[in-house]
């Protein structure tokens, strides 16, 4: 059967209630899809309602899909008893190698024979954590990015033994839920996103480590410069425009040696306390007081903004669709 005959996914179960595990629960409800989420942390259902509720206002002003209902979510601390019956279940334990793999063999274990099983890790291989799995041709990673109920982007990784038609099916998915998937053409530690992320983030270090700016000046930096262009067009066609009407191909052979300098350090700087003192002091600085919670509900109103922006820009018409 292909992926688009496949039974439309009705039911999710979130495993772990973290932050992506919660964030996952309220995109999916926002959906119009019943979410069972689970726990072994009996106190995590508080947790999780909370998140609902500082999401829900935001996913309302985006409009919810018919059927949606904030009150079509279940609390278990019974893994079992929560992927019983899920056509898709999300995985969001710890970043813990030996944890994953626990977890998603018991998941394999307990879940329908059709259901997909996908991990939210950041970094960490779908042929490693599908290793102890009876049926790992349904595992792979389904990777968002924070808050997962409003950025669209869900990296999909397939390990060695993952089956194609499976990627496909949790493409399709994931497309229902209003999300831009991006199907790895390898797996590689860290994915495609984070690797990005996390070269600029050891470079920024360095520059607070270095005395060269504050975490305020570097954030400005990429607010005001290069974060506004990539918002719509990325890294490489940002470039393509920096080579005027030669594009890209002028952009290299002009630009192109200076990559050789050592500019940049790539590994990250030594982690000292006061390395930490002053990357959090600048943090609290630029905070001003403000809560996390009223960062957030700022965050969430300027990204909702932004993605339809972006949508207006750079529609699915333009050949996206496919391809992410």
């Amino acid at each position: 059967m292909s992926a688009t005959e496949t039974t439309p996914v009705t039911r999710v179960a979130i495993v772990g209630a973290g932050v992506i595990g919660n964030g996952w629960a309220a995109r999916c409800l926002a959906r119009g899809l019943d979410v069972v989420v689970t726990d072994p942390d009996p106190a995590a259902e508080k947790r999780l309602q909370a998140a609902v509720d500082t999401a829900w206002p935001t996913l309302e002003k985006r409009g919810l899909a018919e059927g949606a209902d904030r009150n079509r979510i279940r609390f278990t601390t019974d893994l079992e008893d929560a992927v019983a019956g899920a056509g898709l279940i999300q995985e969001n334990a710890p970043e813990r190698e030996d944890v994953k793999r626990a977890v998603l063999a018991q998941i394999d274990a307990a879940a329908d024979p059709d259901a997909i099983i996908a991990s939210s890790t950041s970094g960490l291989l779908p042929t490693t954590l599908q290793a102890d799995c009876e049926n790992p041709g349904r595992v792979m990673v389904a990777h968002p990015f924070n808050p997962v109920y409003l950025l669209p982007l869900v990296e999909l990784v397939g390990g060695e033994r993952t089956d194609p038609e499976a990627v496909e099916r949790a493409a399709a998915f994931y497309r229902s839920i209003d999300m831009r998937p991006l199907i790895v053409r390898r797996e590689i530690e860290g994915h495609v996103a984070d690797r990005l992320m996390e070269a600029l983030w050891r470079e920024a270090l360095h520059l607070v480590n270095d005395g060269v700016a504050t975490t305020e000046e570097i954030d400005a930096a990429v607010v005001y410069g290069a974060g506004l262009r990539w918002s719509l067009m990325g890294t490489f066609l940002t470039f393509h425009l920096a080579g005027g009407e030669g594009g890209m191909r002028h952009m290299l052979h002009q630009f192109g040696p200076a990559l050789k300098l050592p500019w940049t350090k790539l590994e990250a700087p030594e982690l000292t306390d006061e390395l930490i003192d002053r990357v959090a002091d600048g943090c609290e600085h630029q905070a001003a007081g403000r809560s996390v919670q009223e960062l957030e509900a700022r965050r969430d109103e300027f990204l909702s903004r932004l993605i339809d922006l972006v949508s207006e820009y750079w529609p699915e018409a333009e050949g996206i669709e496919g391809r992410i």
